[in-house]
């Protein structure tokens, strides 16, 4: 079952997808199936592969192991060492690590010409992903989780040239992986640090999911439709956002955005909240840092119940008789 599910996934993604790709191989189980699975497909690719150097041996272990299995392939193996951990410098490490790895990818694509990135995430990541979300609080938006495809240049700092990001397996359960890697008889590494409860994420994994499997044995699939059909929520709500966005903007007068004030006020408080999201995307601002009660405030101006309100990144709004102004400090 292991074997015809990741390889059906694999197959399906090859027969839409024209073109070499990248393939981001940590060594662990995930990107290894996909790696395999990708190759039997018959897909032109090329593995990326970063060393974090955040687990000493252990990193130098898994880039050996990457090396060598492209080797037996006749793959191409690109190698990135980053010292993450300088890197971050008091920021998020997880967020830097991250951003490495894609910006690596894009730059490995655009040396080889590679049309589109991979990366082996699977159906339960997107039950980890929903779940983490959950317990940090979220809306509509962060219950889609995480996308099958999207512009890898979404990520903040990443220019990719439009290549997309895909996870060709994200319908596939991880025992799924594990089965079809037995059945290979391919090894993998396993990361030490996936098993260290000070990070949120490997307690939703190792406590949070097993202890719901005795609710619902099924919970990773019921986590993913949840997310499918969020995403599809979304793509509605996004779509009524961007007309009322249309009909409410005016042209900007000295940098300064400029939004009809009626306008705004006949759309629902969640229909205008999403508006100001697609403003606040288009421009560049801060989205990250804007907290559900920073949003909630910025709804109270469009509304006309506040005044003016400062936000973070030095953007700042007000209501100005018939028009709701949007800056931002340089």
């Amino acid at each position: 079952m292991g074997v015809t599910r990741v390889l059906r996934e694999a197959r399906r993604f090859a027969a839409g997808r024209a073109g070499a790709g990248i393939v981001g191989v940590s060594g662990g189980a995930d990107s290894v199936a996909l790696l395999r699975a990708l190759r039997s497909a018959d897909v032109t690719l090329v593995v990326a592969h970063v060393n974090h150097r955040l687990r000493g041996a252990e990193s130098d272990g898994d880039e050996a192991f990457v090396r060598e299995l492209c080797a037996g392939l006749g793959l191409e193996c690109r190698v990135l060492s980053a010292d993450v951990a300088a890197l971050a410098a008091g920021d998020n490490l997880e967020s830097t690590a991250r951003r490495v790895r894609y910006e690596f990818f894009a730059r490995v694509a655009g040396a080889v010409g590679a049309g589109w990135v991979a990366t082996a995430h699977t159906a339960d990541d997107q039950a980890e992903t929903v779940l983490h979300r959950l317990i940090r609080g979220t809306g509509i938006q962060g219950l889609r989780g995480i996308a099958a495809e999207r512009p890898n240049d979404a990520f903040p700092g990443v220019k990719d040239g439009g290549r997309p990001l895909v996870r060709p397996l994200l319908a596939v359960t991880r025992a799924d992986v594990v089965t079809y890697l037995n059945e290979l008889g391919q090894p993998f590494r396993t990361d030490s640090s996936n098993a260290d409860p000070k990070f949120t994420r490997n307690r939703v994994r190792h406590e949070l999911l097993p202890l719901l499997r005795t609710f619902n044995p099924e919970i990773v699939g019921a986590l993913a439709h949840l997310a499918e059909h969020a995403n599809e929520a979304h793509d509605i709500v996004i779509a009524a956002a961007a007309d009322l966005l249309s009909r409410a903007e005016r042209p900007p007068a000295a940098g300064t955005l400029i939004l009809d004030a009626a306008t705004l006020r006949s759309a629902s408080p969640g229909l205008a909240r999403a508006a100001l999201r697609l403003v606040w995307e288009r421009e560049g601002w801060p989205v990250s840092d804007m907290t559900f009660a920073a949003w909630e405030r910025a709804v109270s101006v469009a509304g006309g119940s506040a005044s003016a309100c400062d936000f973070p990144g030095g953007v700042r709004m007000r209501g100005a008789g018939k028009v709701v102004q949007l800056t931002r400090r340089a």
